[in-house]
């Protein structure tokens, strides 16, 4: 499928693999939505790609409140005539703590980012999807399906959501196209404080070892021009070396 033309509405789009898929998907000429709570970081990101030629709308809003991302869908599909993609990535790592001192409060906001936020999107958008035969894309994670120290929060909430992903296909894959992407260990911000609590296995990865936003990006663009049937309703890991083959990314 042609990405030149699309219109695509991406979470966390300011900064780490959020902004590298808004990049990757305009340099293929496809119009892009973005909405992030930084509405500095947004601007940056949209100015730099219309001055590249490609065509984003910078929409600042909070993940977390409904009707703030309402609003962004509004805008998204007024601006652009329609939605060909969703991509949920917004998510959030903290808190990182074992269960014994972790906060009710913090798992109830981790809950809200990573796994309400973008099913009340999923919802609102669907219409739209069904509309375009279009694709929606859940940015997941190998905690999905593995319990790690420190990280009984975050896997919950990505083991929940991957759960969502698979029902959404099983309810509306004969309308739209729907697929997990595990990015692997990225160099972002996340990745920052996943060092500094020092918990668990991962947080003493060496920096020189996490891949560049750029590669999950490119996967997540390819599965979004490709549309592989065999891949749909899958948490598709986008590191895995078949994969990048099969995509052209890597030899």
């Amino acid at each position: 499928m042609e990405l030149s033309g699309k219109s695509y509405l991406i979470t966390g789009a300011s900064r780490g693999i959020g902004r590298a898929i808004a990049e990757a998907l305009a340099a293929a000429g496809s119009k892009v939505a973005l909405t992030a709570r930084s509405e500095g970081a947004l601007s940056e990101l949209a100015s730099t790609i219309q001055a590249d030629g490609g065509t984003a709308l910078a929409l600042p809003a909070d993940a977390g409140d409904a009707d703030a991302m309402a609003n962004v869908l509004r805008k998204t599909v007024s601006e652009f005539d329609g939605l060909d993609g969703l991509i949920n990535n917004a998510g959030m790592i903290n808190p990182i703590a074992r269960i014994e001192t972790a906060n009710a409060a913090d798992w109830a906001k981790i809950f809200n980012i990573n796994l309400l936020s973008p099913m009340a999107l999923t919802r609102m958008a669907l219409p739209h999807l069904r509309a375009s035969r279009g694709a929606l894309i859940n940015i997941s994670s190998g905690a999905a399906h593995r319990p790690l120290e420190g990280w009984s929060a975050y896997c919950a909430t990505k083991a929940a959501l991957w759960m969502a992903t698979q029902a959404l296909h099983l309810e509306e894959g004969a309308h739209i196209d729907v697929y997990g992407a595990s990015p692997g260990t990225v160099d972002t911000g996340m990745q920052v404080q996943i060092r500094a609590s020092g918990i668990n296995p991962i947080s003493r990865i060496p920096r020189e070892d996490l891949a560049p936003p750029a590669l999950p990006a490119a996967g997540v663009a390819w599965l979004l021009s490709a549309r592989p049937e065999d891949l749909r309703g899958q948490d598709v890991n986008v590191r895995d070396d078949a994969f990048l083959k099969r995509a052209g990314i890597q030899q």
